[in-house]
């Protein structure tokens, strides 16, 4: 993949280093028909697929808070906080160990093989998932607060393991060619886009909201399970074994001394001298990481800021202006359609341009100026139709076209710049620190995630 005209030769020359340098003399395979490119691409989806699952089930959370009813229950104001903020509580239960396991996993990165990180990972996922199928059909109306405190140790555990999972596979990705680390994130997008049209489609078919949650979190399970199958499937592909053996027999991820500077010693291919690197189990160099990375640091660390703190917090709560007309497109289908399937397909198509246009490039002072452009975001969802409105009781936007106008802007804008800066971070690092490089990359990510949870609690309290 070239970066797109118009570049400065500084931009290019990362990208089009090939992932495995050029002292690697074999004739590289093809990737037949395209099964490495698909496997990321399902890895991908699997990788956000929980989470999507969790958030993106609104009208079953709702039900089990309600004491497993449509109408309010007697608990008073303790279950309707529990109800009315519950996608900022998931968030930040999803948020904070996310980030503690993304430090965790760069520790480990070098101490840990990859393959064991992925599916360890991946079957803690299909273990709570499990738990979580089971219990759809419970009653839980006469202990909902214990079963909101279940569901959120849930959210944690499963948020931990796909942050492990992800940033893993993200590293893992960095060695191979860069269309293959556009196919996983690729596929993150459209792991949102598959859970909204399973979740709008469970709610049309089913009668019951169980019927329809019970066959919703199946489908989850069985594309955990999917996943596990394809990872295995991997490492038997040529193309696959080309780029992983190679990676083995590089000086990879290796240690070095911290007083010492990784950029003086940088040979001019964007390799380093053998001679100054040697093979380490150690941890990886975190300084030269942070200093090339810097800036492309922080712009995906506020894209996905501001992302967090308006979805789902405040844009699922953003309620159709004829909702008291009782139609099913006001009451029904509405948050489904308008927040989740529009915000994740949007998302899906901002990262799927990133494989022809990637622009502007990694040292440009355009990217993070746009990034920071996005904050405008915040005031037009806040003075859309959010409800319960507590606060700010003016609504300036009172049409149903503007949020979803926002929605696809937010999520062009997000799938856009979040993975044209995460594609640029482990190609701007010398190759043997690119996997390491990717798992920074995951940290400044989830760091933005943990903070902007913290704020869409005030922010949605505030409103």
């Amino acid at each position: 993949m070239l970066p797109a005209a118009g570049s400065s030769p500084a931009d290019q020359e990362p990208l089009l280093e090939d992932a495995m340098g050029s002292g690697y003399t074999l004739q590289k395979p093809r990737d037949r028909w395209h099964g490495a490119y698909l496997i990321f691409f399902l890895l991908g989806i699997g990788s956000l697929l929980p989470w999507n699952f969790f958030i993106t089930a609104k009208h079953y959370w709702r039900y089990k808070l309600q004491n497993c009813s449509d109408e309010p229950g007697p608990a008073g104001q303790a279950a309707s906080d529990l109800r009315d903020y519950f996608e900022s509580y998931i968030s930040i239960a999803s948020a904070i160990p996310s980030v503690l396991c993304l430090i965790g996993n760069f520790l480990l990165v070098n101490k840990v093989a990859a393959s064991v990180r992925i599916l360890s990972s991946l079957f803690v996922m299909l273990a709570v998932f499990l738990v979580i199928t089971v219990l759809v059909k419970v009653d839980t109306s006469t202990w909902t607060t214990p079963f909101f405190t279940l569901t959120v140790g849930c959210v944690a555990v499963v948020s931990s393991a796909s942050t492990v999972f992800s940033s893993s596979i993200f590293g893992l990705s960095s060695c191979f060619p860069m269309r293959n680390l556009q196919a996983l994130l690729s596929g993150q997008a459209m792991g949102g886009t598959i859970s909204a049209v399973a979740s709008v489609i469970d709610l049309a078919a089913a009668a019951d909201v169980t019927d329809s949650a019970l066959a919703y979190f199946l489908t989850a399970d069985i594309f955990i399970v999917l996943c596990i199958v394809v990872y295995l499937l991997l490492p038997r592909l040529e193309y696959s074994r080309y780029y992983l053996s190679s990676q083995k027999e590089s000086p990879s991820l290796v240690a070095v001394p911290p007083d010492s500077s990784m950029e003086d010693e940088a040979e001019p291919g964007g390799t380093v001298s053998s001679s100054f690197l040697t093979r380490s189990a150690g941890i990886p160099p975190l300084r030269p990481i942070l200093q090339k990375t810097a800036l492309l640091g922080f712009c995906l660390f506020y894209v996905f800021f501001i992302s967090i703190i308006i979805f789902p917090s405040l844009s699922s709560n953003i309620e159709s202006v004829s909702k008291a007309s009782g139609s099913p497109w006001s009451t029904k289908y509405f948050t489904p359609l308008t927040c989740f399937l529009l915000y994740n397909f949007a998302d899906w198509c901002g990262r799927q341009v990133t494989a022809w246009i990637q622009l502007p490039g990694p040292k440009s002072k355009l990217l993070p100026a746009l990034v920071l452009l996005r904050t405008i975001f915040l005031p037009l969802f806040i003075f859309s139709n959010y409800q319960p409105r507590a606060h700010i009781r003016t609504v300036v936007f009172n049409r149903d076209i503007y949020p979803v106008v926002f929605t696809a802007l937010l999520g062009l804008s997000n799938g856009y710049l979040g993975t044209l800066v995460m594609v640029y971070g482990p190609k701007i690092v010398p190759k043997e620190l690119a996997e390491a490089a990717g798992v920074v990359m995951s940290f400044y990510l989830g760091l933005g995630l943990a903070l902007g949870s913290a704020c869409a609690v005030f922010v949605v309290h505030l409103v």
